[in-house]
């Protein structure tokens, strides 16, 4: 590792530098490898992480399992009703008696100041699985995939289509931004995210000599390198679908859509899991421009670079 990060929280990608996130995409690109010749890491040998689970995964919990086996770790998968998180137990009282059993902690679940509650009081490395704000190892995931197909990252035009106010779409911004990738994203006006954060992210993207643009005009994905969506209603807000399909029924990732990019060599991104015939067409979704499962296996590869990074006694 060209920085270290030993000791690091990964909570958002607004915390790391273009630089620190390249090396976690790098040492991703590595254990990748290794893992394809059969070699396995011994970074995290003896090591025990807490995953705890509001909502429930299959991404994002079979990574960091995976990943700990990976590495010699010992995965606890501890979900919403195997422990007071919150309840008959406050967030700093669980964090502070989880931080001296377990080695680190990752969390998956609603409030972000949850998580950022924990990274306060474990004293522990802690993970952010995803919350409503955010989910940055999702990111990474992308960002290796599209480095792998593309062979880089600075200068591509990437185009978010649909929720743009959600987790997926924050996060999304924070990370493009920073690694000089040009930013889209095209929605209605009632579902844009915060004005704060786009400038944000316009900030870091000047840095990067990259831009921001937030959009409801579909001819906006013109010169896509990269097409993205997410589901219509996120976890939580399953009451709202109707009205979220009325409202989203024209940022449909279709053959049309993919057409107005005006390239041949457009990808189709997604984070999974996706609801076929809303936010993409199944048309799409199985053609020969969805790098879908190349980003789902990313993420194993992304998490464990993290865990590795952050916990890990070597580089394995």
């Amino acid at each position: 590792m060209a920085v270290n990060l030993k000791g690091r929280n990964f909570i958002t990608l607004k915390d790391f530098s273009p630089e620190e996130i390249t090396c976690l995409l790098d040492l991703a690109e590595k254990k990748k490898q290794d893992k394809k010749k059969g070699i396995l890491g011994h970074s995290m040998q003896g090591k025990n992480i807490a995953l705890l689970f509001e909502k429930p995964s299959t991404r994002t919990r079979c990574a960091f399992v995976v990943g700990c086996n990976d590495e010699g770790a010992h995965p606890e998968y501890l979900g919403k009703d195997d422990i007071q998180l919150g309840h008959k137990e406050s967030v700093e009282d669980t964090a502070r008696v989880l931080g001296r059993m377990f080695d680190g902690i990752e969390f998956r679940g609603f409030k972000h100041s949850t998580v950022e509650a924990l990274a306060k009081y474990a004293g522990v490395p802690v993970w952010n699985g995803l919350t409503d704000e955010y989910h940055p190892t999702q990111i990474l995931a992308d960002l290796l995939t599209m480095r792998e197909h593309f062979g880089y990252l600075k200068g591509l035009n990437f185009v978010y289509a649909g929720d743009g106010r959600n987790n997926m779409a924050n996060s999304l911004m924070i990370g493009m931004s920073k690694m000089g990738v040009n930013f889209t994203i095209i929605a209605p006006k009632v579902l844009w995210p915060a004005e704060e954060l786009v400038e944000l992210c316009r900030g870091y993207a000047a840095e990067a000599g990259s831009t921001v643009t937030i959009s409801e005009d579909t001819d906006a994905v013109a010169g896509a390198d990269v097409i993205y969506t997410d589901v219509w209603a996120s976890m939580g807000e399953e009451a709202k679908t109707a009205e979220r399909i009325a409202l989203l029924r024209p940022y449909q990732v279709n053959a049309a859509l993919m057409k107005k990019t005006g390239k041949d060599s457009t990808v189709f991104l997604h984070c999974l899991p996706a609801v076929k015939g809303n936010e993409v067409t199944e048309e799409v979704f199985e053609s020969p421009a969805s790098l879908v499962f190349d980003e789902a296996e990313n993420r194993m590869h992304t998490i464990k670079a993290v865990m590795v990074a952050t916990l890990g006694e070597t580089d394995g």
